[in-house]
């Protein structure tokens, strides 16, 4: 189904986000935000799934990974800014509302965006992350969790991350993925290749503070959170505390799968979309 991808592009502001999308205009839009250090790409076979169900399918390349959109330095990449691209997104395609899905760091974003722009939402459909208020209680709570997070240690290293994680044709990053390989890996590694690239991705984990994921209340648009139990990032503490920061009809859905889940388990997570955003 990858032939129902067209390319577009989103202009907001300076940007130029360059864009997948697929399935009929006049559906109602659903906005699909990858997570790190994936690309778009990770939509390319749950994004079909949807289209074919009568969605208006659209899947940016972030900040960051847009050429068009990789501004230089940290404090360009806090969390203000990211929500506030998706933000102007919305309003770059000119519909009042969206169904917003977001996996892993695209999952954060979203998270934010719900929490802080309900307005903009319709539904959301967030992948492997949890609410950012339980993965901070949970990583003080659980040794388990925080030993999970331990890895960003090495990513808020300027320089130091870069240098490892590209070395010998990314072997470092490789490996830290696991399972998600092939094709769809290579392309997310040759745009991290691009001139800044690497630098720019690695920003959010040095732009942002479990502080800042504390300052976040609940959630208050129907909100769908899928999880995968053998996931290495975040344990069952944190996604089952999800729960509590969701003041709206929630649904959790629990998956045998690690946390590549739009790549290893595309059609169960297109139906929890689906799910979702007609209900």
């Amino acid at each position: 189904m990858a032939e129902m991808w067209r390319d577009d592009e989103l202009v907001v502001g300076e940007f130029t986000f360059d864009a997948l999308r697929c399935g009929p205009s006049d559906g109602e839009t659903i906005l699909l935000l990858h997570g790190w250090p994936e690309s778009n790409a990770q939509w390319r076979d749950v994004g079909p799934i949807l289209a074919e169900a009568g969605y208006d399918v659209l899947a940016p390349n972030l900040r960051g990974y847009a050429p068009g959109a990789r501004p230089a330095g940290v404090e360009a990449y806090g969390v203000e800014q990211l929500s506030g691209d998706v933000v102007g997104m919305i309003e770059a395609l000119g519909t009042e509302r969206v169904h917003l899905v977001g996996h892993d760091w695209g999952g954060i974003i979203g998270w934010f965006v719900a929490g802080g722009h309900p307005e903009f939402l319709t539904t959301y459909t967030a992948v492997s992350t949890p609410h950012p208020q339980a993965v901070v209680r949970a990583t003080m709570a659980d040794p388990e969790q925080h030993e999970k997070l331990q890895y960003i240690n090495l990513l808020r290293q300027e320089g130091v991350a870069e240098e490892k994680l590209a070395a010998d044709d990314w072997a470092y990053l490789r490996r830290m993925i696991g399972n998600l390989g092939g094709a769809r890996l290579d392309e997310h590694l040759r745009l991290l290749g691009q001139p800044g690239a690497l630098t720019a991705v690695l920003n959010y984990y040095r732009a942002y503070r479990p502080e800042t994921g504390l300052a976040l209340g609940p959630v208050t648009v129907p909100t769908t959170y899928v999880w995968g139990n053998t996931d290495v990032a975040f344990g069952r503490r944190a996604a089952e505390g999800t729960a509590d920061f969701v003041n709206a009809p929630y649904t959790f859905v629990e998956l045998d799968e690690g946390h590549w889940i739009s790549d290893l388990q595309p059609e169960p997570l297109a139906d929890a979309i689906l799910a979702r955003v007609r209900g």
